[in-house]
């Protein structure tokens, strides 16, 4: 890899004129996967977004797909399709980490789809929805208001669900170290309950809601059940709920979506240490089920500031972000790129320079950070131009801007992470 080699490749990338070429790369693919490398970075945040409004506005995107919880951001979808401002929806977000939605960048950005819906007839917003598996809970009781009003010969299925995880109380971590003890779990009840939700839940909105919170107790059951024996399966139940859920949308809506999610999720496992450690990723679920349809924005950054905690569940408050590991690809971008903002939109393999298709350390910062300990993890062997099919760098970046403190007692156990990586949530 030379400085010649990345300078030749690297887009400016000053304003969102900028993203045309990249617009061009995405021409009419109807999924856009697009990253971040930590989930506390305001540039991250503010450039996806960017690009998010250009494809909603430009290419007719009809939903965006975040790493969040389906019943949280249910209600910001609601905010954002009517005339209420987003801000008391986000900021409501009460499983930490909370600032990942909770922050005055994702505020700023509904509030622009919420006008730009305003605009438009019902049938042709663009909504706002969350793709991720933890939300047990939240997404049982929702099914059991709405059988209890609406679904009334099905109540009995949501009721043996719901006595079901009541008899492990209300910690899902409980839940599943239980069943590693004893062979009894709540997956009949589950299989009732998506059953009777499939059969007779109505085709319009709320019914996608119901059967959505459906899907979350049963992803989230596997997930917990996975969760205690280790392994890469809790995280590729998790990225494959992630992947039908985004699908689903996608049929549901008839339209073209964004997804908000980390570079690990949102990346091609295949072209990591992922792989050989039995973990998939949405990415490549994507790429392989919806092939040329799809494409996979990279971000990274080489030295800056990051929201993050000390521990899972603890206060977040600005870290400092260190200058990269030596050999890693952000410091070979930023001894080629200094003080830049840059775009690479990646050409066909065979048709470009050897360091796409290098494996270098490539940084993956999670909501859980310990500076001190940069250089003995958070890099992922990778790829990058199999890994991606669009980066954007960013030489130096700034903490995002969190709404509120994390005043919440109601936190989830930390996700598995990979390998080498058990103190990071992605």
């Amino acid at each position: 890899m030379t400085d010649l080699d990345v300078r030749r490749d690297a887009l400016p990338l000053t304003g969102v004129q900028d993203l045309d070429p990249l617009l061009e790369r995405i021409g009419e693919a109807s999924f856009v996967l697009v990253g971040e490398a930590s989930h506390g970075t305001h540039d991250f945040y503010a450039w996806r977004a960017e690009l998010t409004r250009r494809l909603i506005a430009e290419k007719g995107f009809g939903f965006v797909g975040v790493e969040g919880d389906w019943p949280d951001c249910e209600r910001v979808h609601r905010a954002v399709t009517s005339d209420t401002d987003p801000f008391e929806a986000l900021y409501g977000f009460r499983r930490w980490p909370t600032f990942m939605w909770a922050n005055e960048e994702v505020v700023e950005f509904c509030r622009w789809l919420r006008h730009w819906n305003a605009e438009r007839e019902p049938g042709e917003r663009c909504g706002f929805h969350g793709l991720d598996v933890y939300s047990l809970w939240d997404s049982l009781r929702a099914v059991h208001r709405y059988a209890a009003a609406n679904l009334p010969r099905q109540l009995d299925a949501v009721m043996d669900a719901l006595y079901c995880f009541e008899s492990y109380g209300h910690d899902p971590q409980q839940y599943g170290l239980a069943t590693r003890l004893v062979p009894d779990t709540c997956e009949d009840e589950v299989v009732n309950l998506l059953a009777a939700v499939a059969r007779t839940a109505p085709t319009d909105e709320s019914g996608l809601g119901v059967r959505q919170n459906a899907e979350v107790v049963a992803g989230a059951e596997r997930y917990y059940r996975a969760m205690v024996r280790g392994g890469p399966e809790s995280w590729n139940v998790r990225d494959v709920h992630m992947a039908d859920t985004m699908a689903r949308l996608a049929e549901f809506h008839e339209a073209k979506g964004v997804v908000w999610a980390h570079n690990t999720h949102i990346g091609d496992a295949r072209a990591t240490d992922m792989a050989a450690a039995g973990m998939t990723s949405l990415g490549q679920l994507a790429r392989e089920r919806h092939g040329d349809d799809t494409v996979l924005v990279g971000f990274g950054t080489y030295r800056g500031t990051v929201v993050a905690g000390d521990q899972w569940g603890a206060q977040h408050h600005v870290m400092p972000v260190p200058p990269a590991r030596p050999a890693s690809l952000e410091a070979l971008l930023h001894e080629a790129l200094p003080g830049r903002e840059s775009l690479f939109v990646f050409p066909p393999a065979g048709l470009r320079p050897d360091w796409y298709d290098e494996p270098l350390g490539h940084r993956a910062i999670g909501v859980v950070y310990h500076p001190e300990r940069e250089r003995r993890g958070n890099y992922v062997p990778t790829v990058v131009g199999r890994r991606y099919d669009a980066f954007i760098w960013l030489d130096e970046t700034r903490a995002l801007h969190p709404l509120h403190g994390e005043p919440w007692d109601d936190t989830e156990p930390e996700t598995y992470g990979g390998p080498r990586s058990a103190d990071r949530r992605r």
